[in-house]
């Protein structure tokens, strides 16, 4: 085998709480799920020991080589496991700096890749995602998660809700850093409300979920981009049973418990911001574990 494909999904963060920082990094606390919006990603044999990598689509072209996270992930496997070197092609349907985990997918999709590759031993990868990224590990294996700390800490969720989005995503993104220093100077305070929403997802209550869905990094966020405030305007103005912004920002979304409504809602968006629904995808990994 020289060379594997993958499809890697997006996430969202039904909650996200910041809980300090310890060591220069902060702790979070999220409930998390994969999307089924995936970028896709083949990953094939060289033999000099480096890493290549051409990126498509979302201007993703754009991505300097240093500073992607593909590549990275993909040199400290060469490293560590010390293997030939890869090329990289990464066909991206997930939207730069929208707090989709678009970045971290693409980490996650290559560990992924380069893990059946050269049959590599996961908790040894592993241990790269957790260097790749704070939401690496978490991805590669996707699905209803709760994750902790640095994002090292992931706890899988059980449940069988099936979840559906409408996501408005502005054209213009939040810096991630940024948005962590304006959180710091001003935080919120919030006792996380992550145990309520692990609950409620292990319980099947979509009612009590909704009433849970929180974000401590969208005021901070709406300050930075004010696209923002105006997509989270725009969600609510629908009459959604929750929305909230994912990650960072900035994109922003409503959740309900069909499809219908979620449709509906996409359909009758007529604000500039790009739209699409989306609902909640099971990685196969996770259900083989």
């Amino acid at each position: 085998m020289n060379e594997v494909r993958v499809k890697t999904p997006a996430k969202i963060n039904l909650t996200l709480n910041i809980n300090g920082v310890s060591g220069g990094k902060h702790l979070i606390d999220s409930v998390v799920t994969s999307i089924d919006l995936f970028d896709v990603i083949n990953v094939k044999k060289r033999k000099d020991g480096l890493v290549g990598c051409v990126m498509h689509g979302m201007n993703s072209e754009s991505i300097p080589f240093k500073s992607n996270n593909a590549v990275k992930a993909a040199e400290m496997f060469v490293e560590k496991i010390g293997v030939c070197g890869v090329d990289i092609t990464v066909w991206k349907n997930i939207p730069v700096g929208a707090g989709l985990g678009g970045s971290s997918a693409d980490a996650a999709g290559v560990l992924n890749a380069l893990t059946r590759l050269f049959d590599a031993d996961r908790e040894d990868v592993y241990e790269i995602a957790d260097k790749a990224g704070s939401d690496v590990r978490y991805m590669m294996d996707g699905g209803y998660a709760r994750i902790k700390g640095y994002g090292e800490k992931v706890e899988p969720i059980d449940s069988r809700m099936k979840l559906y989005f409408t996501l408005i995503v502005p054209q213009s993104g939040v810096s991630t850093g940024e948005c962590y220093s304006r959180y710091d100077d001003n935080p919120d305070g919030r006792r996380t409300n992550s145990d309520r929403a692990q609950k409620a997802l292990e319980d099947g209550d979509f009612e009590k979920l909704s009433k849970s869905i929180y974000n401590a990094l969208y005021a901070p966020a709406r300050l930075i981009n004010p696209d923002v405030e105006q997509a989270l305007y725009e969600a609510y103005s629908f009459d959604p049973p929750a929305a909230a912004m994912t990650g960072s920002g900035g994109a922003v979304y409503a959740a309900f418990d069909n499809d219908s409504m979620s449709k509906w809602m996409q359909s009758r968006y007529r604000g500039k911001f790009f739209a699409f629904t989306a609902k909640t995808y099971i990685p196969k990994i996770r259900q083989e574990k």
